[in-house]
């Protein structure tokens, strides 16, 4: 934080830059200045009447601060970009996501996309909002509910935060609004050829298909035709099979767009886990995408699932964005 040649702390920031990526000090607890500072760095969504700012953090997380609390603020220079792997925009990453787990039916709204599967996954069953819905929000959220019913599903927005050109606005806006955000996960991104050369894949299967027993191996039981037609559909899709004992000691799923390939669906029986079977796995998929003519890898990630961060982290991928789904007010989950 910037030090004034006085050798005091300024407050360079006002309701004007909402929407603005801003550093702040402000005081921890009621301590005089000086005994104890908390920082935050973030974008800055709100400046209320009653002189609370609200900055959401890379992450997703709010924070609430009262304009009185503050002790030094500046605006300060977007997020910055990667500095090892694969060089890509947040626009670009969302519809390369979304190509890689397609929903069975889509919409354009403006910019934004509503995605429909029957209600497998949320990331499925979203609407992605990548420019302008060319109405105003209140009308675009209203088209969206009504889509949604329309259907019998309940209505989410995908928002993200985090990397230049994502939604912070947009979701604090839904939040006011009474939206619910339910989950939060992270995109990830790294270099496919390191993936290929950390393990030799070998005993692992690929096939163009999901057979019962990769389906018994996937996390999510009792996988509907629905399911099945999402997880088969894509650019060019991939499963991975290691052979066990009944059902296959591990499984991957994989998609191939362009320079693109995206890992998923990367599940281990637990009682043969941390003995590499994960790496084998993207090891043998990584080599077919590199083949493909693939450069770049994604996969997403949730944020408590520390052993799989462990393992993707190993492989030289990191996190370029967040993303959260939002619930529209007075709709049940699914």
């Amino acid at each position: 934080m910037e030090i004034s040649a006085a050798g005091r702390f300024e407050v360079r920031i006002t309701a004007a830059d909402v929407g603005k990526r801003v550093s702040v000090r402000r005081l921890a607890g009621n301590g005089p200045v000086g005994e104890k500072f908390t920082d935050t760095v973030g974008v800055l969504t709100s400046w209320d009447d009653d002189g609370t700012l609200t900055i959401t953090r890379r992450d997703g997380g709010i924070v609430r601060i009262p304009a009185s609390a503050l002790v030094a603020a500046k605006v300060v220079p977007a997020a910055p970009a990667r500095r090892r792997g694969p060089a890509a925009t947040y626009r670009e990453l969302a519809r390369v996501a979304s190509r890689g787990w397609p929903a069975l039916e889509s919409e354009p709204l403006g910019a934004w996309e509503l995605r429909a599967s029957g209600g497998f996954t949320r990331r499925a069953n979203s609407a992605l909002p990548t420019g302008d819905p060319g109405l105003p929000l209140d009308a675009a959220l209203d088209a969206v509910r009504r889509w949604y019913g329309d259907r019998g599903l309940p209505a989410y927005v995908q928002t993200a935060t985090g990397a230049e050109g994502t939604q912070e606005l947009l979701g604090a806006e839904l939040e006011r609004r009474g939206w619910v955000r339910e989950v939060s996960a992270e995109l990830w991104t790294g270099s496919l050829a390191p993936v290929a050369d950390r393990a030799e894949g070998a005993g692992v299967l690929l096939s163009r298909s999901a057979d019962e027993a990769w389906l018994a191996r996937y996390q999510r039981k009792g996988v509907s035709e629905v399911a099945l037609r999402v997880l088969t559909a894509g650019p060019s899709v991939w499963f991975a099979t290691v052979p066990g004992e009944g059902a296959p000691a591990a499984v991957g799923r994989l998609v191939v767009d362009g320079r693109w390939a995206g890992f998923a669906a990367v599940e281990v029986d637990p009682a043969l886990r941390r003995r590499g079977l994960a790496r084998e796995v993207m090891a043998a998929l990584a080599r077919r995408a590199l083949e493909e003519g693939a450069s770049a890898a994604w996969l997403q990630v949730e944020t408590e699932n520390t052993g799989a961060r462990a393992l993707y982290t190993g492989l030289g991928f990191g996190a370029h964005h967040a993303y959260h789904h939002y619930r529209a007010p007075g709709a049940d989950g699914r």
